[in-house]
């Protein structure tokens, strides 16, 4: 596009699909300019595209239904009855979808790197609500898996989709009705990316390539957790399976083989260098630190502090068991408990406090905080409250009061703004096991291909078997005992399997070896062509589902 004059973007607008995934995935995705490009590309075309598609497609569908009007009918029962004919013309298109086009493998989300944390809190959802996600995501017209990774960095929803715009229209609709936040808003900040580019990005993810900390291990067990949680929810299937396993691989791979964990540090660890670098120098074994949680983040925040010379804490928390667990671990430590309930008193005397709850609601107002005494002079009369929770824990209104800093996650990207080159290096090293992981994927993906291809050929195979067998019993007359029609019809079904053995066994593949995929895809193409199976309907259960039903 060099030396052309009209805008790139307007000549975005013209691609068609297919070439707009051509466009965006260009050799600088690997890096992560590249990677904000693309969806940043993708976020301002695509949404254009789907909605001119899905006018397009409205217009179609209402002259594929005009016809002779029914006068007698009322206005409601003739709106009904052309939608379930829209319906039933789509289910009609879909049912023998795999000789066309494989479903699209979608990823829809906002992440730390261009979503505020007020937006991403709104959309989080809890591990516990995986699966009620899951079951009315997968339960959406156009879409027949989900799943959904929701950290404290990253809202992100997976999907296999029978339509990609459509499928798109539908999870950002379920998005804003789970989330309060409008449409048009959300597409301020929503990035979109489709089949390889959406195999490619939590493949990073899980790598540890796209965390605001590069290489940080926490994300990979938030992978793991979605396979684990997925596996056990209905509407999570075998395509979502697949790829979140081969991310789970590329992520253990790039950790392995690669130097991106050396030095790599945690959200939890940027925490702590962020409370060190906002104290005096020096001052952070000095201070009276408070952490508001027990969990695994608070786990990390006690092992980091613990490294910078803070060796006496306070931890409140629900329940004390956790607490006690920590004080084992880390005997050298002074960890000391308190409950809940005295969670402000604890906070007026100290003057750096850590929040890191599962609480969707802020735990310290203005009002919590106004009243407690200064902090102490190690830390400069200044209390810091450095919240790592999504959502937050504490509320912005703390930020208003005087000798009060509030800091959240967002925040910790001046901690990791350090040693760019380094980070960049890294990410080139760890894209070439990525790329390797992805042609091993979408190898295991074509091959999936042919299963609908072994259906027809059966079918087809049944359908003559019957027929003949019909014909030939018929001449034979009623003389036959019910043994012998056995004999008979076991003899015409052994028949066809040894026929079928050969072509059957040259249509199965399990996609270690992109070679051999490419063999067996050419051997299901040959077997279409000489049995004429583009023809031939299989029977399968229709995902669209009518809304008369």
């Amino acid at each position: 596009m060099e030396g052309d004059t009209v805008p790139e973007s307007a000549k975005l607008r013209t691609l068609l699909p297919v070439e707009l995934d051509t466009y965006v995935s260009s050799d600088v995705f690997g890096t992560s300019t590249g990677l904000n490009r693309s969806k940043g590309l993708q976020r301002a075309v695509r949404l254009d595209v789907v909605e001119e598609e899905e006018d397009r497609g409205k217009q179609a569908r209402a002259r594929s239904m005009a016809g002779p009007p029914d006068n007698n009918l009322p206005a409601n029962h003739k709106i009904k009855a052309a939608s379930l004919k829209a319906f039933e013309e789509l289910r009609n298109a879909t049912a023998n979808r795999y000789t066309s086009a494989k479903s699209s493998i979608m990823v829809l989300g906002l992440s730390v790197h261009s979503t505020p944390v007020e937006m991403r809190e709104k959309l989080a959802v809890p591990e516990a609500e995986w699966p009620r996600a899951i079951a009315e995501l997968s339960a959406q017209n156009h879409i027949e898996e989900a799943a959904v990774l929701s950290t404290c960095n990253r809202m992100e929803i997976y999907v296999v989709a029978l339509s990609w715009n459509r499928g798109v229209r539908e999870v950002t609709e379920w998005m804003s009705k789970t989330s309060g936040i409008p449409v048009h808003e959300l597409r301020q900040h929503l990035f979109i990316l489709r089949d390889r580019d959406a195999t490619q990005h939590i493949f990073r993810v899980s790598a540890g390539l796209d965390s605001l900390v590069l290489g940080e291990g926490q994300i990979l067990a938030q992978v793991k957790q979605v396979l684990k949680v997925g596996q056990g929810a209905v509407g999570f299937g075998r395509n979502l399976t697949g790829l979140f396993k081969q991310a789970i691989t590329a992520g253990k791979r790039v950790r392995s083989e690669t130097s991106i964990s050396a030095g790599a540090v945690s959200v939890s660890s940027a925490a702590v260098e962020l409370a060190v670098m906002k104290l005096t120098d020096g001052s952070l074994p000095h201070v009276n630190v408070l952490i508001v949680g027990a969990g695994k983040m608070s786990k990390l925040l006690v092992k980091h502090l613990i490294s910078k010379g803070c060796t006496q804490m306070i931890i409140v928390n629900r329940s004390e068991q956790r607490v006690l667990d920590l004080q084992v671990e880390f005997p050298d430590a002074k960890i000391m408990y308190q409950a809940l309930p005295e969670m402000v008193q604890c906070a007026g005397e100290a003057d750096v406090i850590f929040t890191s709850t599962a609480s969707d609601v802020p735990l310290f107002y203005k009002e919590n905080v106004i009243n407690l005494p200064p902090a102490s002079l190690a830390a400069g009369g200044t209390r810091h409250f450095i919240d790592i929770s999504v959502p937050r824990n504490v509320g912005a209104c703390v930020m208003d009061l005087p000798s009060t800093m509030l800091y959240n996650v967002d925040d910790l990207k001046e901690v990791v703004a350090a040693n760019k080159e380094e980070r960049r290096r890294k990410a080139l090293e760890a894209q070439v096991i990525i790329d390797d992981e992805l042609q091993s994927f979408e190898a295991w993906r074509d091959s999936l291909e042919t299963v609908p291809t072994i259906k027809k050929l059966r079918a087809y195979a049944e359908r003559i078997r019957a027929l003949e067998l019909e014909k030939a019993l018929g001449k034979m007359g009623d003389d036959l005992t019910t043994k012998q029609r056995k004999v008979i019809d076991e003899l015409s079904r052994g028949i066809v399997n040894k026929l079928l053995h050969g072509p059957m066994q040259n249509l199965r593949s399990d996609g270690t070896d992109p070679e051999t995929v490419g063999e067996t895809l050419q051997n299901m193409y040959a077997l279409e062509r000489m049995f004429d199976l583009a023809s031939e309907v299989i029977v399968v259960e229709p995902k669209v589902k009518s809304k008369g039903q």
